[in-house]
């Protein structure tokens, strides 16, 4: 099992002034945004991630190097464009406020599933090739570096939102009932039974629960099943 740490990208300068950036160039963090993915590599300081994977716009590679700056050993970063920002299409660069007269607005906001931006990629596209990507790299990352092994990806808004919900089971439909916030940390575990959600839209605590316990000596499988009464938690023995 592995598990993946999602973070949204910081505060840019597009979130601040109310513009739906969408992948246009030259979309950087603002200094806030800079705090913020400091903030949340000082979080992940003491966890030792094996891999990191970022989509390409340049707001997530700032977020990214933030983070992996405060490892203690080196991190390559690797980019996907699978885990880029959704195509707005010929919204991408107009006032949010202007965009929520448009008809397509109540359907983005009740039926996402059935949403496709004018010019650009439907909702539950962006939800296949994301969820796509992070399985896909999560084998990758688990096969590499082994059971218990964690890792990075920083991507945006609503691509994590789309992971979360997949990974709760959810119908895209309600995946706007999850808050993903910039440079917050979201937290999934991949098993053989079924993806875990240990947390969603996280500002602040200690990760360091995170690191898998000691391994015993055993020929006995770990059991990945979900504990009945909800179990002992993290670092039980």
């Amino acid at each position: 099992m592995a598990t993946v740490i999602l973070v949204r990208h910081g505060r840019s300068t597009a979130n601040a002034t109310g513009v739906l950036a969408g992948r246009l160039p030259g979309i950087k963090l603002d200094d806030a945004g800079a705090e913020q993915a400091a903030a949340t590599g000082a979080r992940l300081a003491g966890v030792a991630l094996a891999a990191a994977v970022s989509s390409p716009l340049e707001r997530c590679k700032q977020t990214a190097r933030s983070v992996l700056a405060q490892q203690a050993q080196p991190v390559r970063l690797s980019t996907d464009r699978q885990l880029n920002e959704c195509d707005y299409g010929d919204w991408q660069g107009r006032k949010l406020v202007e965009l929520a007269k448009e008809p397509l607005w109540k359907t983005v906001q009740s039926q996402p599933s059935a949403a496709t931006f004018p010019g650009g990629e439907g909702l539950r596209a962006m939800q296949d090739r994301s969820v796509e990507a992070i399985r896909r790299h999560d084998r990758r990352v688990e096969s590499e570096h082994g059971n218990g092994a964690i890792w990075l990806a920083v991507s945006h808004g609503d691509v994590i939102k789309s992971i979360i919900a997949d990974a709760l089971g959810t119908h895209l439909d309600l995946f706007q009932r999850i808050h993903v916030d910039p440079a917050s940390i979201s937290i999934i575990r991949f098993t053989e039974s079924r993806p875990y959600v240990l947390g969603v839209n996280t500002h602040a605590g200690d990760l360091a629960w995170l690191a898998p316990p000691p391994k015993k000596r055993s020929t006995r499988k770990r059991s990945t099943d979900a504990p009945v009464g909800g179990g002992s938690g993290p670092g039980s023995a």
